[in-house]
């Protein structure tokens, strides 16, 4: 059995070797496009605005979603920073 340092080792190798064959956008693209599709299925459950009505609202929401990220990462920031004193 490996030690999780190890295997974190191992993994991070992993991908290094992937990454050096491969385009990334190629090994992702199906995530990504699950992703962003969420933010349209979000926008739209019932599939009855125009597709690019449909994309101005998801584009505004992934904006909103990734806002809110930043807004948590500052706020983390902050407790840390406090926390150190």
């Amino acid at each position: 059995m490996l030690a999780p340092a190890e295997r974190r080792l191992r993994a991070r190798i992993g991908a290094f070797a992937l990454h050096a064959k491969r385009d990334a956008k190629e090994t992702t693209g199906a995530a990504r496009a699950a992703f962003l599709s969420g933010f349209e299925r979000e926008v739209d459950p019932d599939g009855r605005l125009e597709p690019a009505e449909r994309a101005r609202r998801a584009a505004s929401a992934r904006k909103a979603h990734f806002a809110r990220l930043a807004l948590r990462s500052a706020q983390a920031r902050r407790r840390a920073r406090t926390a150190r004193g």
